[in-house]
């Protein structure tokens, strides 16, 4: 709600006089700022800063915050408020599955047809109780082929190498209709008692190969394995070799294999010969056919709880997902790039935000073309602030020193748990934004974005404006404090 007249005046006033921030202009950096960025060696020119109380109308410190930068992930707090907007919380996607051909006993005549609608979290527990529901109605035996239906998104195929060169990393796994468990693969490493270390994947797609050739499990824990990935979209070898010590537990590696079609053909063969079923046919894909008869459905947890993964633990393919739904929702199936970079600068300009001061590729931050300006993203954190929508938009990001990306920042210090903070990083990309509930009581929204070369050692000034706006604006934060975090 925005406070008017001699109120308003009265307020300003009182705030101007007593708050500790009036100490610092609005043009420069607090002085534990400029020399963490000095220590860093990233000039001041490098850093756009937005700092404003929710509260008030005018910013407390603007430092190059017209200047569009590299956001990284904290993009994708556009792409999830966006969402939580035009989309609504309750917002779900659904899966489907059909069978085409008659049924006789237990054999199904034809073919079975998977229908994905682009949900970010189809996860190996949802599929498998959707495929146990096909075979509750009786159905064990597929003599057709199973077809795959992704036409809810019309995008090209995606390199996961282009980015960094890194295709099997499971952050670059691209966006897909009928994504299911993000395409991943865990490995696991389990000690025996008789010395040796077992290496086991799950899910344990058909089309891939998983070879142990790990040494000598004694020993103290040191390091840890290497994991080759050879192969293409449709056959992976993966070898797990070096040493890896019984001493170190159980150990988790994850890696995204194999294309999205073959993916879901060797995760549904898994399953389903679990299951106790069979599949004589290939995979291919294809439409529903008009008289095919739907026999599972599942829909997906709702969108706010969807935002709270993509921004906690900065997920890169939900955040890619979730920016291409926008864009179908908003301008009708099939989903595209163009049509979801329209509808986000449309629904920009309904927010009074300015378009011209964002650039959007594909709403996650992994980009090396995306821009805005902290001054922009500093109005989208207002603009969200005052929304009916709060609520379930700050619990869905990071909670300093407490969870998601910012757990192990600004431990032991006053603003643990103090602060709601959205992280980026790419090389030469160091950004937060979020909001910080300072020691007055007051709810402050912040950004730091930082485009160097050094930007990677940029967290400690970020860290450093974080403990300056939690102190009311004081120039030296007060000595650390260590106390249990919440």
């Amino acid at each position: 709600m925005r406070v008017r007249g001699p109120v308003a005046f009265s307020l300003l006033l009182a705030f101007v006089l007593q708050s500790p921030r009036a100490e610092t202009p609005r043009g420069s950096l607090p002085p534990v700022v400029t020399q963490a960025l000095q220590r860093a060696k990233i000039p001041a020119a490098s850093a756009g800063i937005f700092v404003q109380d929710t509260a008030t109308r005018e910013p407390l410190l603007e430092w190059s915050a017209q200047r569009p930068m590299n956001p990284a992930s904290t993009v994708k707090l556009l792409t999830t408020f966006a969402a939580l907007d035009r989309l609504g919380p309750a917002y779900t996607w659904k899966t489907e599955i059909y069978g085409s051909g008659r049924t006789q006993g237990d054999v199904l005549e034809g073919d079975l047809i998977i229908k994905g609608y682009g949900d970010p979290k189809l996860t190996l527990e949802r599929f498998w109780l959707l495929l146990r529901t096909v075979r509750q109605r009786g159905i064990r035996a597929i003599r057709g082929d199973l077809v795959l239906d992704r036409s809810y998104f019309a995008i090209p195929e995606d390199d996961p190498g282009q980015f960094d060169h890194q295709p099997f990393s499971p952050y670059n796994t691209g966006p897909d209709a009928m994504l299911l468990n993000f395409k991943s693969v865990q490995i696991r490493l389990l000690p025996t008692g008789a010395g040796a270390v077992r290496v086991v994947s799950d899910p344990n797609p058909t089309q891939l190969q998983l070879i142990n050739r790990l040494g000598d499990a004694r020993g103290p824990c040191r390091g840890g394995p290497s994991i080759g990935v050879r192969g293409d979209a449709s056959q992976v070898r993966v070898t797990v070799h070096g040493r890896y010590a019984a001493a170190c537990g159980d150990g988790e590696y994850y890696t995204a294999v194999l294309g999205h079609p073959q993916y879901v053909h060797g995760v549904f063969k898994d399953i389903w010969g679990d299951l106790g079923g069979e599949l004589h046919g290939r995979v291919r894909e294809g439409p529903v056919p008009a008289r095919a008869e739907l026999l599972a459905a599942s829909e997906s947890p709702p969108l706010a709880e969807m935002v709270r993964d993509i921004n906690k633990f900065s997920n890169n393919v939900m955040a890619r997902q979730l920016f291409l739904t926008f864009g179908a929702a908003d301008r009708q199936a099939p989903a595209t790039l163009v049509k979801s970079q329209q509808s986000m600068q449309d629904w920009l300009l309904d927010q009074g935000l300015d378009p011209q001061m964002a650039t959007l590729e594909n709403g996650s931050g992994l980009s090396r073309t995306e821009r805005i300006t902290a001054r922009e993203m500093g109005k989208l954190l207002l603009a969200a602030y005052r929304s009916p929508l709060m609520p379930e938009f700050v619990s869905s990001l990071p909670i300093a020193s407490v969870d998601g990306t910012m757990r192990r920042r600004l431990r032991y210090t006053d603003v643990a748990g103090h602060a709601h903070i959205k992280t980026g990083s790419l090389r030469g990309v160091k950004a937060i934004a979020g909001y910080v509930h300072d020691r007055l009581g007051r709810t402050i929204a912040v950004v730091c974005l930082i485009n160097h070369r050094n930007a990677g050692a940029g967290g400690a000034a970020q860290d450093a404006l974080l403990r300056w706006i939690y102190e009311g604006g004081s120039q030296t934060p007060r000595p650390v404090t260590r106390h249990a975090t919440r």
